[in-house]
């Protein structure tokens, strides 16, 4: 299998090459030429399949250049119980992605069992064998840059530390995580761990990744990879847990399921449209925003109309204080027919910090084919939805599943059963918890005062060149 560009001028490659690069040259964002269908006697005998073996079943579609007993080692190495065993006592950690059902029909799928108890794990443990394993057979070193808002920071690190030619730089909006947040990351110790607190927001983090990674000659200087979901492997490996949930909601293959996706950076829920495109019966996606709703916006109205980081709202749920949304341009690309010349016109807009609007237009009246819903959630809203979920069914969730919930209970299609898929857990998040419910969340022990440990990170100014000479320093 090739991936070719989002914006249509860059030469089609196979996973191993993008795997370690992030952005095509062109500054698209790689998927597939074709993505590869599923059908229904492959349904029927993945239904049984453990987290492991469906997961290598899934990946062998789309990582075609990796020899099998290779990938089956490196995936079978990645889910084991051991490592999905770091959260709740009551969870089915043989099931890596358990599925707790709230009432018949509503379902959570709990995501956020490994290391740093956030659905990044699911793809991040993964992404740090493949890089491991690719870069070995290559002989090269990689330096990985990523901008993150909350979770992928901390998975990203705890995947990729200790790994042998490899050291990460992570941008964060300094101050704007939760208290759990960055003492999960900057609480590392590693010498291979870089932690950078840029004085802004996540957008600005993130526009500088895509800088430096569109400085071609920098990039290849000092070896730039990615692990943010604009690297298409974090991607992949997302999409396999929409198969396992549904197997697990549902009876026979014959059913359709709704999917409740908090949405921020729209990698999730990529995934998702993208296991729908594969075959898997999902007869709707529910996209929850917070207040920076710009995504709800769109899957409204028509218009794409990134806000800027002046307006980009600071809430409870901060892992979605964003907007730009990079993994849009994965589904507006399949939306306007897998056409990089229309792709190319509306990032123009948007990298000018304009907007673009579909309406009157053809791809307007192709959306509702997707099966998409969407909605939001305010800082009023998750509380009452935390609150409401543990009087009822004695459940207590973070703030962006709670988002996820609100939203999929709105938007749901009468007789589809919901499945939400859980983000974080509660610890992560304590102090909108504790004003909730009057009550701290419980953490793991391995993890009970990770606030005290002494803390390391570099604040930074939003400046690219800044950023590169510290990159330059510290990455021979």
């Amino acid at each position: 299998m090739k991936y070719i560009s989002t914006r249509g001028n860059a030469p089609a490659k196979t996973f191993t090459e993008i795997l370690l690069g992030g952005l095509a040259p062109d500054g698209g964002l790689y998927l597939p030429e074709a993505y590869p269908q599923v059908t229904r006697a492959e349904l029927d005998a993945w239904r049984e399949l453990s987290y492991a073996d469906l997961a290598f079943a899934v990946l062998s579609k789309f990582a075609t250049d990796i020899p099998a007993a290779d990938l089956k080692a490196i995936v079978g190495k990645t889910y084991t119980a051991e490592v999905y065993s770091n959260g709740r006592p009551d969870s089915d950690f043989t099931q890596i992605t358990p599925l707790r059902t709230l009432e018949p029909g509503v379902h959570i799928l709990e995501l956020s069992n490994g290391p740093t108890l956030a659905f990044k794990d699911m793809a991040m443990q993964l992404l740090g064998n493949l890089f491991e394993y690719a870069l070995a057979k290559q002989h090269e070193e990689l330096n990985i840059l990523g901008a993150t808002s909350g979770d992928t920071g901390s998975a990203a690190e705890y995947a990729m530390r200790g790994k042998r030619g490899i050291r990460v730089f992570m941008l964060s909006p300094h101050g704007k995580m939760s208290a759990f947040q960055r003492a999960q990351m900057y609480s590392l110790q590693d010498p291979n761990i870089h932690n950078i607190a840029i004085n802004g927001m996540f957008d600005d983090a993130q526009d500088m990744v895509k800088a430096v990674s569109n400085d071609h000659a920098f990039k290849a200087r000092h070896k730039i990879g990615t692990v943010n979901s604009i690297n298409w492997g974090r991607v992949s490996a997302q999409i396999v847990y929409y198969f396992k949930g549904y197997f697990a909601a549902t009876l026979s293959n014959d059913e359709q399921v709704a999917f409740s996706v908090p949405s921020g950076n729209f990698g999730n829920i990529c995934a998702g449209h993208i296991a729908r495109m594969m075959g898997l019966p999902i007869g709707q996606l529910i996209l929850a925003t917070n207040e920076n709703d710009v995504l709800d916006e769109f899957f409204s109205t028509g218009l794409y109309r990134p806000r800027g980081t002046d307006h980009t709202y600071e809430t409870s749920s901060p892992s979605m204080d964003i907007s730009k949304a990079s993994n849009f341009e994965r589904f507006v690309f399949d939306l306007v027919g897998r056409d990089g010349a229309p792709v190319r016109e509306f990032w123009d807009k948007v990298d000018k910090g304009g907007s673009f609007d579909i309406r009157h237009t053809p791809y307007w009246d192709a959306l509702p084919t997707f099966h998409f819903s969407s909605g939001k959630s305010t800082h009023y809203d998750r509380l009452k939805t935390i609150r409401g979920l543990w009087e009822e069914y004695g459940v207590m969730v973070d703030t962006h599943t709670a988002d996820g919930i609100k939203v999929g209970m709105e938007q749901r299609r009468p007789n589809l059963p919901l499945i939400c898929l859980e983000t974080a857990l509660p610890a992560k998040f304590e102090e909108t918890i504790i004003e909730a419910l009057g009550r701290k969340p419980e953490r793991p022990a391995a993890l009970e005062g990770i606030e005290d440990l002494p803390q390391r990170c570099v604040v930074m100014d939003a400046d690219v060149v800044k950023l590169k000479a510290f990159i330059a320093a510290n990455a021979p």
